[in-house]
Protein backbone atom coordinates (compact mmCIF):
# COMPACT_ATOMS: atom_id res chain seq x y z
CA UNK A 1 0.00 0.00 0.00
CA UNK A 2 1.04 3.31 -0.90
CA UNK A 3 1.56 6.34 1.31
CA UNK A 4 2.14 10.39 0.44
CA UNK A 5 3.52 12.21 3.55
CA UNK A 6 3.10 15.90 4.23
CA UNK A 7 5.24 17.90 6.94
CA UNK A 8 7.53 14.99 7.27
CA UNK A 9 10.18 15.98 9.40
CA UNK A 10 12.63 13.63 10.15
CA UNK A 11 10.77 10.93 9.19
CA UNK A 12 9.39 8.81 12.51
CA UNK A 13 6.25 8.82 11.17
CA UNK A 14 6.81 7.43 7.80
CA UNK A 15 9.37 4.76 8.94
CA UNK A 16 6.36 3.69 11.30
CA UNK A 17 4.44 2.65 8.44
CA UNK A 18 7.21 1.25 6.62
CA UNK A 19 7.75 -1.53 9.39
CA UNK A 20 4.06 -1.75 9.37
CA UNK A 21 3.99 -2.90 5.55
CA UNK A 22 3.60 0.60 3.47
CA UNK A 23 5.71 1.93 1.11
CA UNK A 24 6.64 5.29 1.54
CA UNK A 25 6.75 7.08 -2.15
CA UNK A 26 6.77 10.39 -1.83
CA UNK A 27 7.35 13.14 0.94
CA UNK A 28 7.17 16.68 1.37
CA UNK A 29 9.67 18.79 3.90
CA UNK A 30 10.20 22.32 3.67
CA UNK A 31 13.36 22.60 6.41
CA UNK A 32 16.32 22.54 5.25
CA UNK A 33 17.84 21.39 8.00
CA UNK A 34 15.85 18.15 7.91
CA UNK A 35 16.45 17.29 4.32
CA UNK A 36 19.82 15.40 4.56
CA UNK A 37 18.16 13.22 7.57
CA UNK A 38 15.61 12.20 5.49
CA UNK A 39 17.14 11.48 1.68
CA UNK A 40 19.97 9.21 3.81
CA UNK A 41 17.63 6.99 6.06
CA UNK A 42 14.84 7.18 2.75
CA UNK A 43 16.88 6.77 -0.16
CA UNK A 44 14.03 5.25 -2.27
CA UNK A 45 11.71 7.86 -1.64
CA UNK A 46 11.03 11.06 -3.81
CA UNK A 47 11.51 14.13 -1.38
CA UNK A 48 9.45 17.70 -2.10
CA UNK A 49 11.18 20.32 -0.86
CA UNK A 50 8.83 23.02 -1.25
CA UNK A 51 6.48 24.73 0.71
CA UNK A 52 3.16 22.89 1.18
CA UNK A 53 1.54 25.65 -0.28
CA UNK A 54 3.08 25.81 -3.72
CA UNK A 55 2.56 21.88 -4.02
CA UNK A 56 -0.09 21.06 -6.25
CA UNK A 57 -2.40 18.46 -5.52
CA UNK A 58 -1.70 17.22 -9.33
CA UNK A 59 2.04 16.68 -7.74
CA UNK A 60 1.14 14.37 -4.81
CA UNK A 61 1.23 10.74 -7.13
CA UNK A 62 -2.26 8.40 -6.37
CA UNK A 63 -1.63 6.25 -2.77
CA UNK A 64 -3.75 4.38 -0.82
CA UNK A 65 -2.93 6.75 2.26
CA UNK A 66 -1.26 10.45 3.66
CA UNK A 67 -0.21 10.61 6.56
CA UNK A 68 1.44 13.91 8.54
CA UNK A 69 1.42 16.37 11.45
CA UNK A 70 1.22 19.80 10.18
CA UNK A 71 3.10 22.05 12.78
CA UNK A 72 2.57 22.27 16.41
CA UNK A 73 3.75 25.14 17.92
CA UNK A 74 0.36 26.97 16.91
CA UNK A 75 -1.35 24.85 19.17
CA UNK A 76 0.92 23.82 21.95
CA UNK A 77 0.55 24.43 25.53
CA UNK A 78 3.76 26.03 26.00
CA UNK A 79 3.90 28.32 23.39
CA UNK A 80 1.91 31.20 22.13
CA UNK A 81 -1.15 29.28 21.20
CA UNK A 82 -2.89 31.26 18.71
CA UNK A 83 -3.86 28.19 16.75
CA UNK A 84 -5.45 28.38 13.86
CA UNK A 85 -5.11 32.55 13.52
CA UNK A 86 -1.33 31.33 13.37
CA UNK A 87 0.40 30.76 9.83
CA UNK A 88 1.09 27.75 10.87
CA UNK A 89 -1.98 26.72 12.27
CA UNK A 90 -3.63 27.16 9.07
CA UNK A 91 -1.34 24.72 7.56
CA UNK A 92 -3.85 22.13 8.04
CA UNK A 93 -6.07 23.50 5.45
CA UNK A 94 -3.35 22.76 2.84
CA UNK A 95 -3.26 19.28 4.50
CA UNK A 96 -7.32 19.41 4.29
CA UNK A 97 -6.80 20.83 0.40
CA UNK A 98 -4.69 17.92 -0.91
CA UNK A 99 -6.62 15.79 0.89
CA UNK A 100 -9.87 16.39 -0.34
CA UNK A 101 -8.37 16.96 -4.07
CA UNK A 102 -6.36 13.20 -3.59
CA UNK A 103 -8.79 10.92 -1.84
CA UNK A 104 -6.89 8.37 -0.79
CA UNK A 105 -8.53 5.51 1.49
CA UNK A 106 -7.63 6.49 4.42
CA UNK A 107 -5.73 9.35 6.27
CA UNK A 108 -3.60 9.80 9.52
CA UNK A 109 -3.02 13.85 10.99
CA UNK A 110 -1.30 13.86 14.58
CA UNK A 111 -0.57 17.04 16.61
CA UNK A 112 -0.15 17.99 20.36
CA UNK A 113 -2.74 17.73 23.07
CA UNK A 114 -3.00 21.81 23.09
CA UNK A 115 -5.34 21.44 20.14
CA UNK A 116 -7.89 19.95 22.56
CA UNK A 117 -7.97 23.06 24.50
CA UNK A 118 -11.22 25.16 24.78
CA UNK A 119 -9.72 28.38 23.31
CA UNK A 120 -9.43 25.87 20.17
CA UNK A 121 -12.74 24.44 20.31
CA UNK A 122 -14.38 26.28 17.04
CA UNK A 123 -11.13 25.80 15.01
CA UNK A 124 -10.96 22.35 16.21
CA UNK A 125 -14.10 21.27 15.59
CA UNK A 126 -14.26 23.09 11.99
CA UNK A 127 -11.34 21.33 10.85
CA UNK A 128 -12.83 17.86 11.92
CA UNK A 129 -16.13 18.83 9.73
CA UNK A 130 -13.51 19.86 7.37
CA UNK A 131 -12.19 16.09 6.95
CA UNK A 132 -16.12 14.97 7.44
CA UNK A 133 -16.64 17.18 4.57
CA UNK A 134 -13.40 15.74 2.55
CA UNK A 135 -15.06 12.13 1.98
CA UNK A 136 -14.05 10.57 5.34
CA UNK A 137 -15.55 8.79 8.75
CA UNK A 138 -13.44 11.17 11.30
CA UNK A 139 -12.20 9.11 14.75
CA UNK A 140 -9.74 11.04 17.08
CA UNK A 141 -8.49 10.38 20.41
CA UNK A 142 -5.89 11.79 23.18
CA UNK A 143 -2.97 8.92 23.12
CA UNK A 144 -0.08 8.54 25.56
CA UNK A 145 2.49 7.05 23.99
CA UNK A 146 3.78 5.12 26.60
CA UNK A 147 0.79 3.17 26.08
CA UNK A 148 2.25 1.85 22.99
CA UNK A 149 5.73 0.51 23.39
CA UNK A 150 7.52 4.37 23.73
CA UNK A 151 9.33 4.93 26.87
CA UNK A 152 8.11 8.26 27.03
CA UNK A 153 5.28 10.34 28.48
CA UNK A 154 3.77 11.95 25.40
CA UNK A 155 0.43 12.72 24.88
CA UNK A 156 -0.53 13.12 21.47
CA UNK A 157 -3.74 14.04 19.21
CA UNK A 158 -4.38 11.70 16.59
CA UNK A 159 -6.80 12.30 14.02
CA UNK A 160 -7.29 9.14 11.45
CA UNK A 161 -9.70 8.69 8.87
CA UNK A 162 -11.26 6.11 6.48
CA UNK A 163 -13.07 7.19 2.98
CA UNK A 164 -16.63 6.77 3.42
CA UNK A 165 -17.00 5.30 0.24
CA UNK A 166 -13.79 3.26 -0.79
CA UNK A 167 -13.61 1.99 2.65
CA UNK A 168 -17.48 2.70 4.08
CA UNK A 169 -16.34 1.76 8.17
CA UNK A 170 -14.42 3.79 11.14
CA UNK A 171 -10.97 3.61 12.48
CA UNK A 172 -11.14 1.92 16.38
CA UNK A 173 -7.74 2.97 17.96
CA UNK A 174 -5.92 0.02 19.35
CA UNK A 175 -6.07 -1.18 22.89
CA UNK A 176 -2.98 0.17 25.42
CA UNK A 177 -0.27 -2.36 25.22
CA UNK A 178 0.87 -4.29 28.22
CA UNK A 179 4.23 -3.15 28.80
CA UNK A 180 5.08 0.17 29.46
CA UNK A 181 8.51 0.66 28.56
CA UNK A 182 10.90 2.90 30.94
CA UNK A 183 13.92 4.75 31.02
CA UNK A 184 16.24 1.51 31.87
CA UNK A 185 14.86 0.00 28.70
CA UNK A 186 15.62 2.33 26.56
CA UNK A 187 19.16 3.93 27.20
CA UNK A 188 20.49 1.77 29.80
CA UNK A 189 23.07 0.12 27.97
CA UNK A 190 23.81 3.65 25.92
CA UNK A 191 27.43 4.60 27.71
CA UNK A 192 30.22 7.47 27.35
CA UNK A 193 28.16 10.21 25.54
CA UNK A 194 30.13 13.07 24.83
CA UNK A 195 30.03 17.10 25.25
CA UNK A 196 28.97 18.96 22.02
CA UNK A 197 32.04 20.82 20.49
CA UNK A 198 32.25 24.62 21.62
CA UNK A 199 29.15 26.42 20.26
CA UNK A 200 27.10 23.17 20.64
CA UNK A 201 28.77 22.12 16.82
CA UNK A 202 28.72 18.15 16.34
CA UNK A 203 31.56 15.59 16.94
CA UNK A 204 30.57 14.23 13.82
CA UNK A 205 32.27 11.10 12.79
CA UNK A 206 34.53 11.65 16.03
CA UNK A 207 31.86 9.53 18.15
CA UNK A 208 32.14 5.65 18.64
CA UNK A 209 28.09 5.75 18.65
CA UNK A 210 26.66 7.98 16.02
CA UNK A 211 24.70 11.47 17.35
CA UNK A 212 25.54 9.88 21.15
CA UNK A 213 26.30 13.84 22.15
CA UNK A 214 24.89 16.36 24.48
CA UNK A 215 24.37 19.87 24.24
CA UNK A 216 26.50 21.90 26.55
CA UNK A 217 25.59 25.57 28.14
CA UNK A 218 23.37 26.32 31.16
CA UNK A 219 19.79 26.05 32.46
CA UNK A 220 17.63 28.79 33.14
CA UNK A 221 15.27 29.78 35.73
CA UNK A 222 12.35 28.36 33.59
CA UNK A 223 13.99 24.86 33.47
CA UNK A 224 15.02 25.07 37.02
CA UNK A 225 11.75 25.65 38.32
CA UNK A 226 10.85 22.28 38.05
CA UNK A 227 12.12 18.45 38.19
CA UNK A 228 13.83 17.65 35.36
CA UNK A 229 15.02 14.25 35.95
CA UNK A 230 13.10 10.34 35.80
CA UNK A 231 14.48 7.35 37.78
CA UNK A 232 15.49 4.60 35.31
CA UNK A 233 12.08 2.71 35.94
CA UNK A 234 10.13 5.77 35.16
CA UNK A 235 9.55 6.81 31.53
CA UNK A 236 10.74 9.72 30.47
CA UNK A 237 9.50 13.45 29.94
CA UNK A 238 8.32 14.47 26.67
CA UNK A 239 10.99 14.59 24.29
CA UNK A 240 10.63 18.49 23.07
CA UNK A 241 12.11 20.09 20.02
CA UNK A 242 14.45 21.68 22.18
CA UNK A 243 17.71 21.06 23.12
CA UNK A 244 17.53 23.66 26.44
CA UNK A 245 14.87 21.59 27.06
CA UNK A 246 16.39 18.37 26.67
CA UNK A 247 15.83 15.82 29.99
CA UNK A 248 18.85 14.97 32.64
CA UNK A 249 19.75 11.95 32.42
CA UNK A 250 18.62 9.65 35.12
CA UNK A 251 22.01 8.62 36.60
CA UNK A 252 21.17 11.95 38.65
CA UNK A 253 19.29 12.51 41.64
CA UNK A 254 16.16 14.24 41.19
CA UNK A 255 16.36 17.88 41.67
CA UNK A 256 16.02 19.48 45.30
CA UNK A 257 13.06 21.64 46.07
CA UNK A 258 13.77 24.54 47.56
CA UNK A 259 10.54 26.89 47.11
CA UNK A 260 7.74 27.07 44.43
CA UNK A 261 8.79 26.88 41.04
CA UNK A 262 12.14 27.41 42.31
CA UNK A 263 14.78 23.88 42.04
CA UNK A 264 18.24 23.06 42.43
CA UNK A 265 20.69 20.21 41.59
CA UNK A 266 21.74 17.89 44.51
CA UNK A 267 24.53 19.76 46.24
CA UNK A 268 28.11 17.62 45.32
CA UNK A 269 26.24 15.74 43.03
CA UNK A 270 26.63 18.46 40.34
CA UNK A 271 28.42 16.64 37.69
CA UNK A 272 26.05 13.96 37.00
CA UNK A 273 23.40 16.52 35.73
CA UNK A 274 23.78 16.53 31.79
CA UNK A 275 21.44 16.57 29.21
CA UNK A 276 19.77 13.41 27.90
CA UNK A 277 22.27 13.24 24.55
CA UNK A 278 20.66 13.19 20.85
CA UNK A 279 21.42 9.50 20.75
CA UNK A 280 18.93 8.59 23.74
CA UNK A 281 16.61 11.20 22.68
CA UNK A 282 16.11 9.22 19.65
CA UNK A 283 16.15 5.93 21.14
CA UNK A 284 13.35 7.50 23.51
CA UNK A 285 11.83 8.31 20.34
CA UNK A 286 12.32 4.53 19.43
CA UNK A 287 14.61 5.21 16.54
CA UNK A 288 17.04 2.79 15.82
CA UNK A 289 20.82 3.42 16.01
CA UNK A 290 20.80 2.96 12.52
CA UNK A 291 19.11 5.74 12.03
CA UNK A 292 21.21 8.17 11.16
CA UNK A 293 20.35 11.79 12.44
CA UNK A 294 22.57 14.54 10.13
CA UNK A 295 23.42 17.69 11.32
CA UNK A 296 26.61 20.41 12.15
CA UNK A 297 24.52 22.05 15.03
CA UNK A 298 23.29 19.45 17.58
CA UNK A 299 20.55 21.91 18.17
CA UNK A 300 19.11 20.58 14.99
CA UNK A 301 19.49 17.03 15.68
CA UNK A 302 17.30 17.40 18.86
CA UNK A 303 14.75 19.61 16.94
CA UNK A 304 14.59 16.84 14.56
CA UNK A 305 14.03 13.51 17.00
CA UNK A 306 11.62 15.73 19.08
CA UNK A 307 9.28 17.24 16.40
CA UNK A 308 9.26 13.30 15.38
CA UNK A 309 5.99 11.18 15.88
CA UNK A 310 7.90 8.15 18.02
CA UNK A 311 8.05 5.16 15.01
CA UNK A 312 6.52 2.30 17.91
CA UNK A 313 3.67 4.65 18.32
CA UNK A 314 3.38 5.17 14.45
CA UNK A 315 3.63 1.49 13.72
CA UNK A 316 0.89 0.30 16.29
CA UNK A 317 -1.00 3.05 14.36
CA UNK A 318 -0.12 1.78 11.13
CA UNK A 319 -0.83 -1.92 11.96
CA UNK A 320 -4.49 -1.51 13.11
CA UNK A 321 -4.58 0.59 9.91
CA UNK A 322 -2.88 -1.82 7.50
CA UNK A 323 -4.76 -4.90 8.69
CA UNK A 324 -8.20 -2.76 8.41
CA UNK A 325 -7.31 -2.43 4.93
CA UNK A 326 -6.58 -5.62 4.05
CA UNK A 327 -10.56 -6.89 4.28
CA UNK A 328 -10.97 -4.66 1.46
CA UNK A 329 -9.25 -6.88 -0.77
CA UNK A 330 -10.55 -10.48 -1.15
CA UNK A 331 -7.03 -11.61 0.11
CA UNK A 332 -4.97 -9.87 2.20
CA UNK A 333 -2.47 -9.38 0.42
CA UNK A 334 -3.89 -8.75 -3.12
CA UNK A 335 -2.62 -5.17 -3.16
CA UNK A 336 -3.95 -4.60 -7.04
CA UNK A 337 -7.21 -5.09 -5.81
CA UNK A 338 -6.80 -2.15 -3.59
CA UNK A 339 -5.01 -0.36 -5.76
CA UNK A 340 -8.48 -0.50 -7.75
CA UNK A 341 -10.10 0.40 -4.73
CA UNK A 342 -8.38 3.72 -4.68
CA UNK A 343 -8.07 4.54 -8.40
CA UNK A 344 -11.20 2.90 -9.52
CA UNK A 345 -10.52 1.57 -11.64
CA UNK A 346 -9.56 -1.70 -13.45
CA UNK A 347 -5.28 -2.44 -14.48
Amino acid sequence: MKVASLFTGAGGLDLGFLRAGFDIVWANEFDPTIWETFQYNFPETKLDKRSIVDVPSVDVPMVHGIIGGPPCQSWSEAGAGRGISDNRGQLFFEYIRILREKQPIFFLAENVSGILQPKHKKAFDNILKQFDMAGYNVSYRLLNANDYGVPQDRLRVIIIGYHKEKVGFNFEFPEPLAHKPNLKDAIYDLRSAKAAKPLNKTNGDKLTIANHEYMNGGFSTIYMSRNRVRMWDEPSFTIQAGGRHAPIHPKAPKMKFIEENKRIFVPGKEHLYRRLSVRECARIQTFPDSYIFKYRDIANGYKMIGNAVPVQFAYELAKKIYVDLSKLAKHPVNFRQLDQVVTGKSN
